[in-house]
């Protein structure tokens, strides 16, 4: 019988509420925290004031609570080492240690893991000048692939096939990423792991650019939907095969494992599979429409990948049926976002819940947006198109007069225009 588990959840966005949501819906978990949490997290869980990013003050938040599950959301705890101060607290932590994290806060140092195992990717250089930005420019031509080396929130990434914009981001960074493009469709790929072990997720896809279409800067996520119609069939395992298994393999000989969840950023290229990025977290927006399909209790399965047991856990289960989430943002996102917009939301239905990811209650009770990605609106049904419908149903009865969306989310995947190359093949 799986242990009782009382959870703690680090982080306050919309992420960490579905993953909170999630952990309240399994049976073997008596008790939910999470630390700072939002207004929506309240509803059905005890939030607790932390300082995210103090390992210390997190450990000891865990130990009053009696949690025996610590969930670090946001990599930048992740980054500054929270989970080896829980883990040092005697507390079984989901997420990597401070040395395993670099493999998304740093893109040369994932460059080099990937290089070093084998995985397929974009070749890349190094650079710290504008001069070596130029020299990659001229190797690799446009579009412009420009990747601030450490964490930037999702906004790091330049694409641009403007040679100056991506000359400008080059200087405005200490140290960059510059790549060759890859071409096809983008795929994210999240692995539970516990070092040896990994339980993939089914695929998802996200959408990065602020505008219908693509247009405009990259955020940190405006939607995503699963499961993907267009994907190979057995692309989780492909994944898992060329991408996941070498990694930990790598990291464990470097006498680092990866203990956490592993997200592969992919591009199925016409060359095959390629990772664009790894991040060492739960992607946001995708979590949220994963979340809403996983059949599989989460606390069992998180809590066997931080004791080093997922190889006790079965593949993971999913519901039949599609999920969409629709990315409610404040005006001024991805730039400075208009702040103290006041929200109503739309009731729950079976079909459609609201995540929070940066809101907060004023004094007189009134929900107001806190942050740049406000809501997330998760749509749910038996196919994707009726999951699309339910997501901007919802939309539309959720009254936030100073917030925008994306209007075409899932579109194309509906629509059945998105195609993969003639002649993608997992052994190129």
């Amino acid at each position: 019988m799986t242990e009782s588990l009382t959870a703690l959840v680090i982080g306050s966005g919309g992420r960490e509420h579905a993953l909170a949501l999630a952990l309240s819906k399994d049976p073997s978990v008596v008790a939910v925290h999470v630390a700072p949490g939002n207004p929506g997290t309240a509803a059905f869980a005890t939030n607790h004031p932390v300082a995210q990013e103090d390992g210390q003050a997190v450990a000891a938040l865990a130990q009053e609570i009696g949690a025996n599950l610590v969930v670090v959301g946001p990599e930048a705890p992740l980054v500054a080492g929270v989970a080896d101060a829980v883990r040092a607290a005697g507390i079984a932590c989901f997420g990597p240690g401070r040395e395993a994290a670099q493999l998304e806060g740093s893109k040369a140092f994932a460059k080099q893991v990937m290089l070093d195992a084998g995985v397929p990717t974009a070749a890349a250089r190094v650079c710290t000048t504008v001069e070596e930005a130029q020299a990659a420019f001229d190797e690799f031509g446009a579009p412009y692939v420009v990747k601030e080396d450490g964490l930037a929130a999702g906004k790091g990434v330049v694409v641009t096939d403007d040679r100056e914009v991506a000359l400008a981001h080059a200087a405005a960074c200490q140290q960059f990423v510059v790549e060759e493009f890859l071409d096809g469709p983008e795929v994210s790929l999240f692995a539970i792991c516990d070092g040896t072990t990994s339980r993939c997720f089914e695929p998802a896809q996200d959408f990065k650019r602020v505008g219908d279409g693509d247009a405009g800067p990259n955020t940190g996520g405006m939607g995503a939907y699963t499961p993907l119609p267009w994907a190979p069939a057995d692309i989780a395992a492909q994944v898992d095969q060329v991408v996941i298994q070498p990694t930990l393999r790598e990291m464990a000989r470097r006498g680092t494992p990866f203990t956490g969840l592993l997200y592969a950023g992919l591009a199925l290229t016409s060359r095959g599979i390629r990772v664009i990025e790894f991040n060492v977290r739960f992607g946001d927006p995708e979590t949220q429409a994963l979340l809403a399909r996983l059949k599989t209790p989460l606390g069992a399965v998180l809590h066997a990948a931080a004791t080093g047991n997922l190889d006790q856990v079965p593949p993971l289960e999913w519901g039949s049926g599609a999920a969409t989430v629709v990315v409610m943002a404040a005006e001024g996102y991805p730039g400075t976002p208009a702040q103290g917009g006041q929200i109503i939301t739309a009731p729950d239905t079976d079909q459609a819940h609201t995540i929070h990811a940066g809101t907060s209650v004023d004094a007189d009770g009134v929900l107001r947006a806190s942050g740049g990605r406000v809501l997330g609106i998760v749509g749910t049904g038996e196919d994707l198109a009726a999951a699309r419908e339910a997501a901007f149903r919802q939309v539309a009865a959720t009254d936030f007069p100073s917030g925008f969306n994306r209007t075409d989310i899932a579109q194309k995947a509906v629509a059945g225009q998105i195609q993969l190359a003639p002649y993608y093949s997992q052994e190129n």
